[in-house]
């Protein structure tokens, strides 16, 4: 079954939904320009990570929820230390959303929660825009239930698959149809939008090709409406970012994967490592090779690649770049290094930092 908006159901708790999409969402951007006289830099360049102070301009920021919370830290952070002359617009439309946009010329920088598709990148060509891909950080996509549930510790694929095909729509709805000794009771699933990476990613893992998917589930482009149903529903389970996993652990329970040698928690050192298989994915942003050159983007990539950069990275609850990796991928945006090494038509495959360096 191939999607549209419409084919998936959101038709619990509509009320609880709408008024948390209004808290969370907003009309529009979120803006992180700030007031805030900051310190020179060093001469020397010892403090590369603190930008000029003669700086100015706008840089649009638009998709993936689940890189969002990095964004919004990176962008108030640079707000302050640019004194506000550095306007950083942060929005939220998912990450096949985002490309729109992007493609569009609406945004210079999306955000990511998985590779650019070949069609992504065959729309963006149509339009005269090139980009430079840039990995900033890994996330361990997290499965979690209710804190009630006492008897889901651990999934296989093949289980997660046996609730979330396409077959399974209508039919697979109670928690012993996926393993006989559960409970005879109702399951309700949560999941991100169509426009979301993050739903791409779950369903070409879990069912073997991105966007096949049961219909009936609850979704949202917010992470946080899901944190919100699973928390507030005892028969749910739900999947999103790991951060909002770690910001909400005390009202989630989170569930081992069992990608095939044995059951593995989502934690900092499992998600680096690649242990938490198969859902440990770098996250990216893609920034037009045009505005790559432009002083304030540039010192903007700098900062987010820094080393303060990287500490908010962990601040905002996911894992950061080695920094033989952060070098790396600093050094393929200053070169303004268009197209894709992990996605379109041909993605490559290995640990981030093998892919970068075999492509410098």
């Amino acid at each position: 079954m191939k999607f549209t908006k419409k084919s998936i159901g959101v038709v619990f708790l509509l009320v609880a939904v709408l008024s948390i999409v209004t808290a969370c969402s907003g009309s529009g951007p979120l803006d992180y320009t700030a007031q805030t006289d900051v310190p020179t830099p060093a001469s020397d360049g010892s403090a590369a990570s603190i930008p000029p102070r003669d700086l100015s301009g706008t840089i649009q920021i638009d998709g993936s929820s689940t890189v969002f919370p990095i964004a919004e830290a990176i962008a108030e952070e640079f707000g302050i230390l640019t004194a506000g002359d550095v306007r950083v617009l942060v929005g939220i439309s998912g990450t096949g959303g985002g490309f729109s946009k992007f493609c569009n010329g609406e945004t210079e920088i999306i955000n990511a929660s998985r590779p650019v598709k070949f069609s992504e990148i065959e729309r963006c060509a149509e339009e005269g825009i090139n980009f430079v891909e840039v990995p900033v950080a890994v996330d361990g996509l997290s499965v979690a239930v209710n804190p009630d549930n006492n008897f889901v510790d651990c999934l296989t694929i093949s289980q997660l698959e046996t609730m979330w095909s396409e077959a399974a729509e209508g039919n697979v709805t109670r928690w012993n149809q996926v393993r006989a000794d559960w409970p005879d009771e109702r399951m309700r699933l949560y999941g991100p939008g169509v426009d979301s990476g993050t739903f791409d990613y779950f369903t070409e893992t879990v069912n073997g090709e991105a966007q096949s998917s049961r219909g009936d589930f609850i979704s949202s482009e917010n992470d946080n409406v899901l944190v919100q149903g699973v928390s507030g529903d005892k028969s749910s389970l739900g999947y999103f970012g790991y951060s909002y996993f770690h910001e909400n652990r005390d009202k989630l329970k989170v569930v081992a994967i069992d990608g095939g040698s044995g059951c593995v928690k989502p934690t900092d050192q499992t998600i680096n490592d690649g242990s938490y298989a198969p859902f440990s994915r770098p996250l990216f942003l893609y920034i037009r090779t045009d505005e790559a050159v432009k002083p304030e983007v540039l010192e903007f990539m700098r900062f987010f690649l820094s080393e303060e950069g990287s500490q908010l990275v962990t601040e905002a609850g996911y894992v950061p770049l080695l920094e033989e990796t952060r070098k790396l991928a600093l050094s393929r945006f200053e070169a303004v290094k268009s197209g894709s090494l992990f996605g379109g038509a041909s993605p490559q495959k290995g640990p981030i930092a093998e892919v970068l360096e075999s492509n410098q």
